[in-house]
Formats: structure tokens, sequence, C-alpha cells
């Protein structure tokens, strides 16, 4: 077995009557993740595909501002090479892929805005429950300048098709609680926060008294079924945007809440 994961300032991990919880606690910046909570997430979903007393686990943030904004844009700022780039999507790729393998069902609790990083951590989910005030999208065109990881992509156009992911994309819009429903970016919405959390709990409730195998099975075959695009055939597109004079300044007019003026370089 794994060694035993523990809460940390940021991620906080609980496990209470077989029903796990992840919360990414950085309310004051938009639950943003830094590297260390994206391996620490990973090493949870690890830990829990070893104890086979936990039968589901919930994934929320905190506060009601937002889910999760993504990865923290400070830890772009080391970024040097072209294998900076590759290096920081295939540890999304690993840890998103950790996250979409976990045994268990997974939920997702999403409050507030649900963007970049953390919409790709939305989708790895098994069900998505959100509030009358839940956003969610990948802004990264009028943002950063970057690009999603292949696998994001893949998983993205699963879920909603390619046209509704172009149009997500290319217009860098935030899609509205109703509309997300019906895109099936969420399986549900409830009024506010307070019956978010409830309602979290009880459907993990419910599908932790299912047969796991059978659940295990379900959702291990609906993943084979989707055609993930290779790290090896995305590398040009990675390195396209993250060696780019647009993802700089992307970067750096966000760090200083100004408009990027994108030149297409």
């Amino acid at each position: 077995m794994n060694a035993p994961v523990t809460s940390t300032e940021d991620l906080i991990y609980s496990v209470e009557d077989g029903i796990a919880r992840i919360m990414f606690n950085r309310p004051q910046a938009r639950n943003a993740l830094t590297f260390a909570m994206y391996e620490q997430m990973a090493a949870i979903c690890e830990n829990i595909n070893q104890d086979h007393s936990i039968k589901a686990l919930i994934m929320t943030g905190a506060g009601d501002k937002a889910f999760a904004s993504g990865t923290d844009i400070s830890q772009f700022r080391a970024f040097k090479t072209a294998q900076d780039a590759l290096d920081y999507e295939a540890r999304i790729d690993r840890v998103l892929g950790t996250l979409e393998q976990c045994r268990v069902p997974v939920i997702a609790a999403i409050a507030g805005a649900c963007t970049g990083g953390g919409a790709g951590i939305a989708a790895c989910c098994d069900i998505r429950i959100g509030t009358e005030a839940t956003r969610i999208g990948f802004p990264i065109a009028r943002t950063l300048g970057n690009c999603l990881s292949m696998s994001n992509i893949s998983r993205l156009v699963s879920l909603i098709g390619p046209a509704r992911t172009k149009d997500l994309i290319f217009k860098a819009r935030l899609v509205e609680a109703p509309e997300a429903l019906a895109l099936g970016l969420l399986n549900e919405v409830v009024p506010d926060v307070e019956t978010l959390q409830r309602r979290a709990t009880e459907t993990a409730k419910l599908v932790a008294g299912h047969a796991p195998i059978t659940l295990e099975v379900t959702k291990e075959a609906v993943r084979r079924i989707r055609r993930t695009l290779s790290r090896e055939e995305g590398e040009d597109l990675i390195l396209r945007a993250y060696m780019s004079e647009d993802f700089r300044e992307g970067m750096d007019a966000f760090l200083n809440k100004r408009a990027p003026n994108f030149k297409g370089k």
C-alpha cells in the first residue's frame, strides 16, 4: 500500500464513512493549483486505489467563488526551455490521468468559477454537480495564449463533441450553469452552495452503496472507448503554444493585470 496521504494548508484531504473528500483550499487565489497540489491529488488517488474501504470521492473548492481556477500562473515564470513546456503538459496528463483512473466514482461539487485546469479536473470526474452561479470554461485564448494538454482536448471532445469544444475555446467564454447542464458539462444544478455540498454527499453515499466492481469496470470501459491523443502526437502543438511570444505576453499581462497584445508569434 502507498504511504498515507495527509492534508496540507492548500489541499485538505479527509475520509469519513468510506467517503473521501479533497478540498482545494486557496480561496484567496480562487483555488488556483500549485504543482505540489497537483502531485498531492495524484497521490491521494493512488492511495484510494489501494484502500478498498473508500467507496467514493468528492472534490470541491473552498468558499463559494471558485471550484478551481487552474494552475497558479506564477508557476509558469520559471519556464525557459521547450522541455519546461513539455514537462508541464506531461505532468498535467499524468496527474489528470491518475484522477480519471481512480477506481471509485469521483463527484465534483462545483461552486462558482471552474476554469482552465480546474475545468480539466472537473472533466475527469464522473459526476459534476453545480450551483446556479457555476460557470465553466477554458478562457486561455484571451488570457495566456497557451493550449490544453492533449488528454484534456481528447477528454473534452469526448464529453461535448468537437464543434462545441472549438466553440468553447475559440470564444474563450465561461458557460453558465443552464447551458453547462444542457451540454453535459454538468449532470445536475442545485440552487446554492449549502445544497451543493448536501447533494454531493447524498450522491456519494448512493453510489458507495452500489456494487463496486460494476462501477469500476463501467468507468474503465467508458475511459477505454475514448480516443486519447498521445504526448508524441501533440508535442509540436504544445511547443508552438508555450514557446510563442504570445504565451509570454499573455503571462506577463495576466500577472500585471492588463489586457494582452497577442500578435500570433
